[in-house]
């Protein structure tokens, strides 16, 4: 690997981070190319983040799980598949899994082919209105359809491939990976699934009829959503951080993407063991002496 591309959070931090890891690739013979956001935090000049991928052999990611979100987006408009090196700023991260203190031991592996990559599914989420695909977008945690602010609960029809599946009344629907099954899904109700697993998840959120509960479905299936509601109070996000107003009668029709990210594992951190941190399984509560 000879060209590595930064993306980094809007923080201090991440902009002390960004100069001197800067400095450790170039020492070792790295062209480094930083994101436009990156650069202009330290004064140095920089690329388009939906041009980056396309011109570097890997890409590390500064921040966390957000900014890994939306490195993964850009990677996979480029179609070029490189791999995501994730660097986590806070706290431990689902996906940006090493740590700044574990940072150049484990980039240094990296960078000499001795880490695993993990391939992670990600969605094609299109909105069909009057029978015209109006907007596409590629997410790799998830599509939710919901209410806005105020607004009564939103009626939604949902069908898998050529079958109806349900149709309900609810604070919204989230459609997820297994990378975001741990996210908003999961605060929901959802199902934790492993991310080898070859699906995704249709979650309701806070639904009118308890029966209506949350479905995990083959990853080959087309689910089509069609909003039943009136008004304007209905939206389209996109990982938490892309928005787009829905109106009656339009379709979102959400399918496993053709691109894949590569994220690039810790050498000793399992999945199951971030689960533990993450959601403190396993530790007993403290008790008064």
């Amino acid at each position: 690997m000879k060209k590595i591309g930064i993306i980094a959070k809007n923080i201090p931090k991440a902009g002390a981070a960004t100069v001197k890891l800067s400095k450790w690739l170039s020492a070792r013979g790295k062209k480094v190319l930083l994101e436009e956001q990156a650069a202009a935090a330290i004064g140095a000049a920089g690329f388009r983040g939906r041009d980056l991928p396309g011109m570097v052999d890997m890409i590390i990611v500064l921040g966390g799980d957000g900014t890994l979100l939306s490195a993964a987006r850009l990677v996979a408009e480029s179609r070029k598949n490189v791999p995501i090196f994730g660097v986590n700023l806070g706290s431990l991260g689902f996906m940006a899994e090493v740590s700044l203190d574990e940072l150049y031991d484990n980039l240094a592996k990296a960078l000499d082919g001795r880490l695993e990559t993990e391939e992670r599914l990600m969605l094609t989420a299109a909105v069909i209105r009057g029978g015209r695909r109006i907007a596409e977008y590629t997410v790799l945690n998830d599509a939710v359809i919901s209410k806005g602010a105020g607004a009564r609960m939103v009626a939604l029809e949902v069908s898998v491939g050529a079958n109806q599946l349900t149709a309900i009344r609810a604070d919204g629907l989230i459609l997820a990976t297994p990378t975001g099954s741990t996210a908003y899904s999961l605060s929901a109700g959802g199902p934790i699934v492993h991310p080898a697993v070859h699906c995704f998840v249709l979650t309701p959120i806070s639904p009118h009829m308890l029966a209506n509960r949350p479905i995990a479905i083959p990853d080959t299936s087309v689910v089509r959503v069609k909003v039943m509601s009136e008004g304007d109070m209905v939206s389209l996000s996109l990982d938490g951080q892309v928005g787009q107003p829905l109106r009656q009668f339009d379709v979102i029709e959400v399918k496993k993407s053709r691109s894949k990210i590569r994220i690039i594992k810790h050498p000793t951190k399992d999945y199951y063991e971030i689960l533990r941190t993450k959601l403190k399984w396993g530790i007993a509560p403290r008790t008064k002496a």
